[in-house]
């Protein structure tokens, strides 16, 4: 069984900084690209950031600037650093990962719980 769990979320005003982390545990054979989604209240999930294995990120327009991810391949984990903080960040933020467990023939994808960020204004 494999899963992700979150932590880092809360309430913070605008302008503000938090840092989301991110641990993959069970029986993982390989992670490829791990990355953060988000989801506010009536809006589809958007994807946020990603960083694949070999450390390349990519940003939502919206957090290009503002946002930056980082993994440690031996731990399992991404981190999101969220700096300037708008209101419009508020969302739930949900971890993915794309792996292929242990004895598995296949990839395939993996999400955390969620963790809720909310920004003041």
């Amino acid at each position: 069984q494999v899963q992700l769990v979150e932590s880092g979320g809360g309430l913070v005003q605008a302008g503000g900084s938090l840092r989301l982390s991110c641990a993959a545990s069970g029986s993982i054979f390989r992670i490829t690209t791990m990355g953060w989604y988000r989801q506010a209240p009536g809006k589809q999930r958007e994807s946020v950031a990603a960083i694949t294995s070999a450390g390349n990120a990519n940003f939502a327009d919206s957090v290009q600037g503002r946002f930056t991810i980082s993994r440690d391949g031996a731990k399992n984990t991404v981190h999101l650093q969220m700096n300037s903080l708008k209101p419009e960040d508020t969302a739930v933020y949900y971890c993915n990962a794309r792996l292929r467990p242990i004895g598995a023939p296949d990839w395939g994808d993996v999400w955390g719980q969620g963790t809720q960020v909310t920004v003041s204004s």
